[in-house]
């Protein structure tokens, strides 16, 4: 037969159950609140700790005394017991306004609505920059010309080179040289005229003229024919000229002509230069030319063989690309039967001189 509670077992009872309730309840909230979520494929179940086991007393009933009524024992329970407080439970968080479902859709392969997302935009169909209607003239430039378009290097071109124009100032006197060159034609045809000489204390010591027709034969070089008057030295005399010119390996600028003279005199030039940039305006050009005759023309002052030689360096400043001023040193020798007539005629054999002077073209 069941004996009825005594209010002071009751509070025994409440007091032993109490630690369990006040776990008990946030875990069941906790768990409320999650239900509502969909399930992730990619969240893992949560095992949440055991709740703490209260420790009984070894006399349950030594804390507790006799009270008059109920809320006496209550009081005294809390107080003797020292039930760890417990922290009320925060504002219910809105686990929705995180994107969980977005995450879980997103991993679960479930359909997104792009459209939401702005990506099913429509392109424009109109370019920012409108195309011109097209116009006669726009038909009319895309049909092919009935005689074919003009071919541009088939045209008639010129050229003037001065390129070297100089003075010096040397133990003999003063004295100037010239040496340049120009052409009228196409590509493939030119007529060409070259010119040097050189003046001394007011006295023309040599100066010729070459007219001569160029013909294309090869990728930068050309052959040359005609003829060529010298002035000075001695009385004039003409020569049938036949050699080539071009652009050499390594870039250097040849010039190889031999000439028969009217008298039966034979003779060959050859000259080579080339262009060293040291800046993007600053130019050093080195200079060799050799003279050569067949046999000796004591009237002229020439010998057979090896007749003179000349070697220059002149660096020049291009002020525009047209034009440019240079300083230079010339170094000048005859040889054989050349230096021994001018030794005749106490002349010097070899010549040494700083020039100045100026390059253009046009």
């Amino acid at each position: 037969m069941m004996r009825p509670f005594t209010s002071l077992q009751a509070a025994s009872l409440m007091a032993a159950l109490s630690p369990i309730l006040f776990v008990a309840g946030p875990v069941n909230a906790q768990t409320s609140v999650h239900s509502q979520h969909p399930p992730s494929a990619t969240s893992q179940p949560r095992t949440n700790p055991p709740p703490a086991q209260p420790t009984a007393p070894s006399d349950p009933h030594a804390a507790h005394q006799s009270r008059p009524d109920s809320d006496s024992a209550s009081e005294d329970h809390d107080a003797v017991m020292e039930h760890p407080s417990t922290p009320a439970p925060s504002d219910a968080v809105d686990h929705a306004a995180m994107g969980h479902g977005a995450v879980d859709a997103a991993a679960t392969g479930q359909n997104v609505d792009h459209a939401a997302m702005g990506h099913g935009a429509s392109m424009p169909t109109e370019p920012r920059t409108p195309i011109p209607p097209v116009s006669d003239a726009d038909r009319a430039a895309a049909v092919r010309p009935e005689g074919g378009h003009p071919a541009h290097d088939n045209t008639v071109q010129h050229y003037v080179l001065f390129n070297r124009l100089e003075a010096w100032d040397a133990d003999p006197g003063t004295g100037m040289a010239w040496e340049g060159q120009a052409w009228v034609g196409t590509d493939l045809n030119r007529l060409w005229l070259r010119s040097e000489g050189e003046r001394s204390d007011g006295h023309t010591e040599a100066a010729d003229l070459e007219v001569l027709y160029g013909r294309s034969i090869a990728t930068w070089w050309d052959l040359v024919a005609g003829v060529r008057h010298d002035f000075q030295p001695g009385d004039g005399q003409t020569f049938a000229a036949i050699g080539v010119q071009g652009l050499a390996p390594m870039k250097f600028e040849v010039e190889a002509t031999a000439y028969i003279g009217e008298r039966g005199q034979t003779a060959a030039r050859v000259e080579a230069e080339y262009e060293l940039l040291l800046t993007n305006r600053l130019v050093l050009q080195p200079l060799v030319e050799v003279n050569l005759f067949g046999k000796d023309d004591p009237e002229r002052g020439i010998g057979s063989g090896l007749s003179t030689a000349e070697a220059g360096l002149r660096l020049r400043y291009e002020l525009t690309r047209q034009f440019a001023p240079y300083v230079g040193v010339v170094y000048e020798r005859a040889f054989g039967s050349t230096a021994d007539l001018r030794r005749d005629e106490f002349e010097r054999v070899e010549d040494t001189r700083v020039v100045v002077g100026v390059r253009a073209w046009f």
